[in-house]
């Protein structure tokens, strides 16, 4: 099978060297090799063929959910796939969708790791499930993190078997991404219809993908009624993006936001246009007079080259997204379903590298000064300060602030990722972007190299967090082996889920510094009063 077994994160995790690039599992021996057991499953495309491993879990890779968006589909709102004549076999990943994979430090901490293997014709989903199952069975649906510029549904950190053997279906997908999934220009308007989306295809791509669940996850034991969308950082973003969009209603039931980036740019329709320009001036073409002809000749690699140090991500094109997601939050208009949303506790590891100096800058002289009141004396260090306030910034009084808008139409459960492995007690000061991945998922002790550095304290907090997660999608209420009760969120009392070494629920301790962020991404118009 083409998987990625290379896991930055789950490597660096357990205090190992972390690899480049992510490549194809090797071949194991003949000698050791057992043959395969293969499942159909119809789906309404047509049969789908898998595998079966030895714990009662089958898995099917590379199913097309949407046809492949190349030639005069590129830029367009994905289209679902078309039928095929045989069975297709789905024993091996499909290519991530088209992006660099020589990753630099903070693209493989916000993605993990590249893909084996890229392109643009690259929508395909990936599903595992347990073999047997006596009634209709809850359903996630994955969407990977990276910016909106890496990352693919294949690596793997995202193997779906421990959730299949609890009981839950797991559909992992990818989405265009960068230039190819977010994307606007004036020549790309013209032609487009009155009502058509615009800028937003990786969206699109999401939608579809939900849409294929809904048809097609009865055939794989799966409830079409009990779809939990779950996602992690751009991830996390597009969950909060799909909560905010029209045309998501009735695709899913409940939620999952892990450390999403709520006050991102969300360029206006006319800010994504103007970008376009530049980028088709940048590739050889005559800027916002370009034609869809000539932008759609230019090569995928040209516009990855053009994507270096542009933002990407979802289009407010008035039409399929209305309003930034933040403002849809402060209005109250966003799908009313159960939501679990959280950050961890080092998310400030993204700017580790960047000059101190040039963080705090970002925020307001006030704000700073109370920061380094607050923090106390460890974090008056002004790298320590900066980490710490740019976490607050952009991640953690931003989710605590949609827990307190969402809970007054919705349930919504608050959490603070704090696990930190018993090898780097010490010498972490926190959890860093994405690291509760692994443990979401339980897939670190699937792969051999980490299963026996696992302490059984880490085991523990493993069980912990994926118990959460399973009865969530399962009921829409998260119950937590070994944890106390969690209780839904209220402003008042304030309830915070903390994962750490020692697991409890506690009012957020960080509330005061919290509440002057929120007051300053208020003033600033990045989250609504």
């Amino acid at each position: 099978m083409n998987r990625v077994v290379c896991s930055v994160a789950a490597m660096v995790a357990l205090g190992l060297s972390p690899c480049a690039n992510a490549q194809p599992a090797a071949a194991a021996p003949a000698a050791s090799a057992a043959a395969p057991t293969y499942v159909s499953v119809k789906t309404g495309l047509g049969p789908v063929r898998g595998v079966v491993d030895s714990g009662g879990v089958m898995s099917f890779k590379g199913i097309p959910f949407a046809a492949p968006p190349v030639g005069p589909l590129r830029w367009e709102p994905a289209v679902p796939a078309t039928d095929w004549t045989g069975e297709r076999d789905a024993t091996a990943f499909g290519p991530g969708c088209l992006q660099r994979t020589k990753l630099s430090a903070r693209e493989t901490a916000s993605s993990g790791a590249a893909p084996a293997s890229v392109s643009e014709d690259c929508l395909t989903l990936n599903v595992w499930a347990p073999v047997k199952a006596t009634k209709p069975l809850p359903v996630m649906v994955w969407i990977h993190g990276g910016g909106h510029t890496a990352g693919a549904a294949s690596l793997s950190f995202y193997d779906g078997a421990s959730f299949a053997r609890d009981g839950v279906i797991l559909v992992s997908l990818n989405y265009r991404l960068g230039l190819l999934g977010y994307f606007a220009h004036p020549a790309l308007t013209k032609a487009a219809g009155k009502t058509a989306p615009l800028g937003s295809y990786g969206t699109t791509d999401q939608l579809e993908a939900l849409r294929w669940v809904r048809r097609n996850i009865a055939a794989f034991g799966g409830d079409p009624k009990a779809v939990t969308v779950f996602g992690e950082s751009a991830g996390a973003q597009s969950t909060l993006t799909l909560l905010a969009t029209p045309a998501a209603r009735g695709l899913f039931a409940r939620a999952i936001v892990q450390s999403a980036y709520i006050g991102g740019r969300f360029p206006s329709l006319a800010e994504a246009e103007a970008t376009g320009a530049g980028v088709a001036a940048a590739v050889g073409l005559p800027g916002a007079a370009a034609t869809v002809d000539q932008l759609r000749a230019v090569s995928g690699e040209a516009l990855i080259a053009a994507q270096e140090k542009l933002p990407s991500g979802p289009v407010v094109d008035g039409r399929l997204l209305p309003v930034r997601p933040a403002i849809a939050i402060g209005r109250g208009d966003i799908l009313h379903v159960p939501l679990m949303i959280g950050t961890n506790s080092d998310e400030g590891s993204l700017v580790a590298a960047r000059d101190p100096a040039s963080v705090l800058s970002e925020g307001s002289p006030d704000l700073v000064a109370f920061a380094r009141t607050t923090y106390g004396a460890p974090a008056a260090k002004d790298s320590v300060l900066a980490r710490n306030l740019w976490r607050d910034v952009t991640f953690t009084a931003p989710a605590r602030w949609v827990a307190r808008k969402a809970s007054a139409a919705q349930k919504v459960w608050l959490y603070h990722y704090d696990y930190t492995p018993e090898r780097l007690r010490g010498v972490w000061t926190g959890v860093p972007h994405g690291y509760e991945v692994p443990f979401v998922f339980d897939s670190l002790g699937r792969s051999p190299p980490f299963a026996g550095l696992l302490t059984a304290a880490d085991k523990a907090s493993i069980t912990t967090t994926h118990s959460c997660w399973v009865s969530f999608a399962a009921t829409g209420v998260p119950v937590c082996a070994g944890a106390p009760a969690w209780p839904a969120y209220s402003a008042a009392e304030d309830p915070v889920m903390d994962f750490g070494v020692a697991d409890r629920v506690l009012t957020h301790r960080d509330a005061p510094i919290l509440d002057a962020v929120e007051k300053r991404l208020v003033a600033d118009g990045k989250l609504a009063p």
